[in-house]
Order: structure tokens, then C-alpha cells, then sequence
């Protein structure tokens, strides 16, 4: 079973590039010991850090406001709150687990991203897990995201607001 606290994504030719930058940047934010190993699945690699992972988030967005150079190869940055096996029983005892971190009166959805995994589809996934929460849906600006990480037997679930996952491209300029 993983024990990641972060999944990462990057340019699935520069694995190596994307580790030291990883570790990096965690020892910049004060984690001396991060671990980063690539996962089974091509671009994505687990990262174990002492720190709390939605702070990493927090502070990597402060960092690179100011310094955008700092990172060019770890492109995303998403916090795992539970590993489980990827059988849809765990994940559902996972989601039941988790899905009090939805308040009442937020709005929700989950996204689903499968690596090396084919026993249930998508959609059989997000039908099966949300039935668990009874809470009212927004696909465009939801306050929080059941996200469902399936990287082969395990899944990483999570539920983040929107601004607890960071993307390299929320540096880019706008057109």
C-alpha cells in the first residue's frame, strides 16, 4: 500500500529532473527528509513529506508568485488524504470516511483519474461513491472535490477544495 501524501505529476520523459525538483522544493520548505519515487503509472510520482500537504500547496503557490522559474518539471500537485485498495468496497468505505470534510451547505463533485487500472469504468466509479453523499453537485465551481486517484490496486481519495491542488498552469498567463 502507498503511503504517499502527494501525487505528482510531470513531463513523462523527465522522471529523474522531476525527483530533484520535487525534493527540492520540499527542503526549500523545510521538509530535510521528502521522499519522491516514481509510481507505477508514467508521470506521476508519490511523494512522502513530514509536512502538511495542503500547506505545501499553499506555499509552493507563494513561491512560485514570486519566483516562477523555481519549477519546471513537477507540473501538479495534488494532497492524498487515504490510501486503499482500488476494489470499489474500499473506496466506498474510504469516501464514507472522508466525505463529513463536505460541510453542509457546499457545493461538491469528484473526479476520477485511473492509472494502470481497468476493473470498473469511470463513470461505474463516480455512479457507485456518490450515492454515498447527499449533498447538492456544481461540476463548474464546487466548494470542495471528492478526488479519486486509482494508481493499479490502490486508490488515493481525497477531498480538497479547489485551491488545495496546485497546476503549474495557474502561472501561465492568460490570453
Amino acid at each position: 500500500m502507498y503511503d504517499f501524501n502527494l501525487l505528482v505529476s510531470y513531463p513523462r520523459a523527465m522522471p529523474k529532473a522531476a525527483e530533484y525538483e520535487i525534493i527540492r522544493l520540499l527542503n526549500a520548505l523545510g521538509d530535510e527528509k521528502p521522499i519522491a519515487k516514481p509510481t507505477m503509472a508514467r508521470g506521476i510520482i508519490g511523494v512522502k513529506t513530514k509536512l502538511d500537504a495542503r500547506i505545501v500547496i499553499q506555499e509552493l503557490r507563494a513561491l512560485l508568485s514570486r519566483e516562477p522559474s523555481a519549477m519546471r518539471y513537477a507540473l501538479k500537485w495534488v494532497p492524498i488524504d487515504l490510501w486503499v485498495d482500488s476494489d470499489i468496497e474500499s473506496m466506498r468505505e474510504a469516501v464514507a470516511k472522508l466525505q463529513s470534510r463536505i460541510k453542509p451547505g457546499e457545493r461538491w463533485r469528484m473526479t476520477v483519474e485511473k492509472r494502470r487500472y481497468t476493473l470498473y469504468h469511470t463513470i461505474d466509479i463516480i455512479n457507485d461513491l456518490a450515492q454515498l453523499i447527499d449533498k447538492k453537485v456544481d461540476l463548474e465551481k464546487p466548494d470542495k472535490i471528492l478526488r479519486v486517484d486509482i494508481i493499479g490496486k490502490y486508490a488515493g481519495v481525497s477531498v480538497l477544495s479547489p485551491r488545495e491542488i496546485f497546476s503549474k498552469k495557474e502561472l501561465l498567463p492568460t490570453r
